[in-house]
C-alpha cells in the first residue's frame, strides 16, 4: 500500500568525485537501466509522490529518467549537500500538492538496494514531528524520513554538512529503526562497489 503521507525526495544533485571522470548516475549493475533511474524505480514502488532533485544543466532522459519525472533544480549544487537540501524543501513547503504531506524520506540517487518494504514499514512509523532513520546491524542508513515541523529548519541548511547538524540538536524527537535489510547501508562511491547482487527486493518482512 502506498502512503500520501510522505514525499520521497531522492538527491541527485551531487558531483560524485569519489566516482572518479564518469557520471556515477548513468552506471550501469546488476539492474535496469542507470543507476539513478533504478534508485528512482526503487521509490516509486513504496511512495505515492516523489521528487528527484539534480542540477540545473541536467538531462533527466540522459540520466535514466521518464520524461514526467518530478524535476526540482538545485541551482547551488555545486557548494554541497546542504546547499541542494535547502533548496528542495524550499520547493516543497510551498508545493500545494503536498500541503496535507506530514514527512519528507530524503533518498540517495545511488542507493538501488533498499528492499521496498523497508521503505513501506518507515512510512507507517513516520509523523510530522520526529526524524527517522533505519538501522541494520547497529549501523544508521537510509532514507531519513523527517517529519514536517524539521521543513523550515531544512531550508536553512547549507555547505556540504547535509542534516547530520540537525539530528544532533533533536536527539529526544530522533529514533532509529533497526530493520533487516542491508541495503539501507550500500551506496555506489566507486566503480568497485558496483561489484554486488541485488537479491530479492520483497521478501516477507517481520515487522
Amino acid at each position: 500500500m502506498h502512503s500520501e503521507r510522505v514525499v520521497a525526495v531522492i538527491m541527485a544533485a551531487g558531483e560524485s568525485r569519489r566516482y572518479g571522470d564518469a557520471d556515477k548516475r548513468r552506471a550501469s549493475g546488476p539492474w535496469e537501466g542507470t543507476l539513478l533511474g533504478a534508485s528512482q524505480a526503487k521509490a516509486r514502488e513504496a511512495f505515492a509522490c516523489h521528487r528527484v532533485v539534480m542540477r540545473a544543466g541536467d538531462d533527466p532522459a540522459c540520466l535514466g529518467l521518464a520524461e514526467n519525472t518530478p524535476l526540482i533544480r538545485a541551482t547551488r549544487a555545486e557548494h554541497g549537500l546542504g546547499a541542494s537540501l535547502a533548496e528542495a524543501f524550499t520547493v516543497l513547503e510551498s508545493d500545494p500538492a503536498l500541503a496535507d504531506v506530514q514527512a519528507a524520506a530524503i533518498l540517495l540517487g545511488d542507493m538501488p538496494a533498499i528492499r521496498r518494504d523497508t521503505l513501506l514499514h518507515l512510512q507507517r512509523l513516520a509523523d510530522a514531528e520526529h526524524i527517522l532513520r533505519p538501522c541494520h546491524a547497529g549501523r544508521p542508513g537510509h532514507p531519513v524520513l523527517f517529519g514536517r515541523a524539521f521543513w523550515p529548519a531544512l531550508t536553512r541548511l547549507d555547505g556540504d554538512t547535509g542534516a547530520r547538524r540537525l539530528i544532533r540538536q533533536h536527539p529526544e524527537r530522533y529514533q532509529e529503526v533497526e530493520v533487516d535489510d542491508p541495503g539501507i547501508l550500500l551506496d555506489i562511491d566507486t566503480p568497485a562497489d558496483l561489484q554486488f547482487e541485488i537479491r530479492n527486493t520483497d521478501a516477507q518482512a517481520p515487522y
